[in-house]
């Protein structure tokens, strides 16, 4: 009496899931709920598509799928021990499930020990259901693991008895049973039935092979693990003659045959694969290094990070170079970044490629668009470098954008440029975050093989290869696109710091545990402190012997070229770097006072005079808008100019004895004259010098650029509740017993998705009975939108036009207009108990 009834489909299956169990599968499976399914049968056949199984069986790890792939090759249904026995084998070769020639008892244990979990695994996926001893892969999962001659399986074994003879003749099958010394059979299915019975008996079967020739053996031997296909020429050497008449080559067409499943399992002893991977290969070390070595060489990296996206933002700070048509940076600018970063050209596209996801680069919107530092530039700028590590590291985990591809080509053949807008993977973040939790599990200093780490994800995603591969333009043979994304990941992870000398460091693991906060407050004691002074030396130079202070560092950058860089920062001072001071406003009093302010040493005496002398020489000369002048209070200097033939492109006339005018713009003139050796100054129309300060060119507010989602994002736990009472309430209303309209005696099942159809006085005469008895009606209704629904309700009140009436599948009170009922029906006396 207690005994339940086994689920015949699918749908059966989900519909006597608990609710927790049913948001385990939507959790598990998003795309389920795009949009919610009315219904469990909806949910069923969703669950079916192709799509959706796809996705699903990609996110299987190697033992899981394993064992997805060996209830395809099993009968349907199949016990549960059918199914241990293709994973773990019979035993009979003398070898264990691994290939090895011991006793196999581990092994075994091991695969008897995970398999319940892989088999819960796929039930909650949705990909099994049935009890143990009647489980059923889902259909569309059988299609397509199940082994084809178009899309063979990995597990090598090729098609059964009944599908490789299903186009034979009834004389060829009566000739292979004689062969095989089998009685003869009235019928084909019964001949069927019969070879199939000796390939599956071990006795029999082993007997038959004892009198094969040892060539046929061997040729046994190169199919048995697949793949099961071979060519034959039209007169077949007697080995294979033999086999083929016996029905253990069966043929497929005039020139290939096949070795039927049944045959291929006797000889495997019975298991589906040759190497089940119950356990996931550990991540091994390469090396074990001191935890604080690791943490001091990952902060000087990410120290070095924080200063070399400065840089390159620095260097943009008037505009960067343009973007191309077709999106991202060229090759030539790329190039010139590379060199003035010092760095090779794939790390420089790193580099923009962070500040980009940070949202400190992005397009200036003009119409000959360049790229320019965003106003959160600015502001990022001003904070310690441990903050600054933190949102570029925060920034590169989230980011999508994967910059081991520029350089390559896309499907189309065409480069990917850096910046460029084809850069988007979305398996990058859980790739990267993998790969750091992997390291994370290790002991702290602890640097892994990255061979061993490219295993584990190979193991955990089987199936994400070769499709990603192929997205991605990945040459074939080559290795896939996650395997490539986690070799990029440890690459980039050294580069920002995130890992040192292989290893990962204390305040990344904070940075994953327990938030930014902790990661800054690690890493900030391992970081030098800015410094506040330079030592000038007497070759026009300044050492600065660490990282300086904002100010400091701005000022020193205008007034001094950066000519080497390292531990120690050399400046030299130049004329031209001089001048480039007086442009931004400063006096050469000011310049004296800071260098004497911010220098361990005396200001050598040749840096003083190079100063007072470009200073003295800086704005004797004006230049403004005529289309562009030049005054200047002494006669003499324009008149050198007039005669040094270096000025005719210029093409300068004289105006008054102090002015003359030129034909080109006034930026063009100031250059022309600075090549000359001039130290000229702009002016404005009312005559007042005209100071530039370099790094006012800022973009319009932008934001960073949002990771494109792998699928539909993962619902809440709210989303989730709501959606689980949506599905069962729609189901209720779907699958309610209730009276037939016209023999209320009489109870039917509506079938999933019709609705009932009453007249407009029926409607009212029904729902008007139902509210005064208080009983509950099963409802067709239409929205406004024209969407249709089932409802169950319970009618409280009936006038104006409408009915109030508390809704069962909504779980509250509603009020719905008459108009929009398609039609009712009485539920069953037992249909709300």
């Amino acid at each position: 009496m207690g005994m339940t009834t086994p689920p015949r489909t699918l749908a059966e299956a989900l519909r006597a899931r608990d609710d927790e169990s049913l948001a385990g599968l939507l959790r598990a499976r998003p795309d389920l709920l795009s949009p919610v399914p009315g219904d469990i049968t909806q949910l069923a056949t969703r669950a079916g598509t192709r799509a959706s199984v796809v996705r699903a069986l990609e996110h299987l790890d190697k033992f899981t799928l394993q064992t997805a792939e060996a209830l395809a090759v099993a009968p349907d249904p199949a016990p549960y021990e059918t199914l241990l026995g293709l994973l773990t084998g019979d035993g009979h070769d003398g070898t264990g499930p691994d290939g090895d020639n011991r006793s196999g008892d581990d092994a075994e244990a091991v695969i008897t020990d995970a398999l319940p979990g892989a088999l819960a695994a796929l039930r909650e996926q949705a990909l099994v259901w049935g009890e143990d001893d009647r489980l059923r892969l889902v259909r569309t999962a059988r299609e397509l693991l199940a082994p084809s001659p178009q899309h063979p399986s990995p597990t090598g074994l090729g098609p059964t008895v009944a599908e490789a003879t299903s186009g034979m003749s009834p004389g060829r099958l009566q000739e292979i049973l004689a062969a095989a010394g089998l009685p003869a059979t009235h019928d084909p299915v019964s001949a069927v039935a019969s070879l199939a019975g000796l390939f599956t008996d071990r006795t029999r079967m082993a007997e038959l092979l004892d009198t094969a020739p040892a060539e046929a053996l061997s040729v046994l031997d190169r199919l048995v693990w697949g793949p099961p296909y071979g060519e034959i020429t039209p007169n077949p050497t007697p080995p294979v003659r033999w086999l083929r008449d016996r029905g253990l080559l069966l043929p497929v067409s005039t020139r290939t045959v096949v070795l039927p499943r049944e045959a291929a399992l006797h000889l495997r002893a019975g298991r589906a694969h040759r190497v089940p991977e119950p356990r996931p290969p550990a991540v091994e070390a390469v090396a074990r290094r001191d935890p604080q070595a690791v943490d001091s060489a990952a902060a000087g990296q990410a120290f070095l990070a924080v200063s070399t996206v400065e840089e390159l933002l620095k260097n943009w700070d008037g505009g960067g170079p343009p973007i191309l048509r077709a999106g991202g940076l060229g090759v030539r600018d790329l190039k010139r970044t590379a060199a003035a970063l010092e760095v090779p050209e794939p790390v420089a596209a790193f580099w923009a490629e962070t500040a980009y996801a940070a949202g400190l680069l992005a397009s200036d919107g003009e119409a000959d668009e360049r790229y320019a530092p965003t106003p959160a530039y600015d502001d990022w700028a001003e904070l310690p470098a441990q903050e600054r590590w933190v949102a570029l590291a925060t920034a590169w985990l989230a980011a999508t954008r994967t910059p081991g591809l520029i350089g390559g080509q896309d499907a189309k053949g065409r480069v990917l440029s850096a910046l460029g807008p084809e850069l988007d993977r979305s398996a990058a973040p859980e790739v990267r975050h993998r790969v750091l939790a992997l390291l994370a599990a290790l002991e702290p200093g602890t640097a892994p093989d990255p061979e061993t780490v490219l295993a584990r994800l190979r193991w955990e995603r089987p199936l994400r290869g070769a499709g990603a591969a192929a997205a991605a333009g990945a040459p074939e043979g080559g290795s896939d696109l996650r395997s490539r994304i986690a070799l990029w990941t440890l690459n980039e992870s050294e580069l920002l710091g995130i890992t040192g000398r292989g290893a990962l460091a204390a305040h990344t693991r904070a940075l994953l545990g327990s938030g930014p906060a902790e990661a800054a407050a690690l890493l900030a004691p391992l970081i030098p402190e800015p410094l506040d002074h330079v030592l000038l030396q007497a070759d026009l130079t300044a050492v600065a012997p660490g990282p300086l202070e904002r100010p400091l560092a701005d000022m020193l950058s205008a007034l001094a070229d950066i000519e080497s860089k390292g531990g120690a920062t050399v400046y030299r001072f130049t004329p031209g770097s001089v001048r480039r001071a007086l442009d931004a406003g400063q006096s050469a009093a000011d310049l004296h006072a800071f260098l004497a302010a911010h220098s361990r040493t005396p200001v050598p005496q040749p840096l003083s005079y190079l100063i007072d002398d470009v200073a003295r020489r800086h704005g004797h000369l004006r230049i403004g808008a005529a289309s562009s002048y030049v005054r200047c209070d002494d006669e003499a200097v324009l008149n050198e100019i007039l005669a040094d033939r270096r000025s005719v492109t210029l093409r300068l006339r004289r105006l008054a004895p102090t002015a003359l005018a030129a034909q080109v713009d006034p930026a063009s003139l100031l250059d022309g004259l600075r090549e000359m050796g001039y130290a000229p100054a702009a002016e404005s129309a009312d005559g007042d010098v005209l100071i530039t300060r370099a790094g006012a060119r800022r973009t319009p507010p932008r934001t960073p650029p949002v990771p494109v989602p792998e699928g539909p994002p993962v619902p809440d736990g709210t989303l989730l509740g709501a959606a689980v009472r949506a599905i069962r309430a729609g189901d209720t209303a779907a699958t309610v017993a209730r009276k037939d309209t016209a023999t209320a005696s009489d109870t039917t099942a509506a079938p999933s998705g019709s609705l009932p159809r009453t007249t407009s006085a029926e409607t009212l005469a029904t729902v008007q009975a139902a509210a005064m008895t208080g009983s509950a009606l099963w409802i067709g209704y239409v929205n406004a939108d024209g969407a249709a629904s089932q409802r169950v309700i319970a009618p409280v009140r009936v006038e104006g036009g409408f009915v109030t009436a508390y809704d069962h599948t909504a779980d509250e009170i509603r009020t719905y207009p008459l108009h929009r009922i398609t039609g009712v029906a009485e539920l069953a006396d037992d249909a709300t108990a």
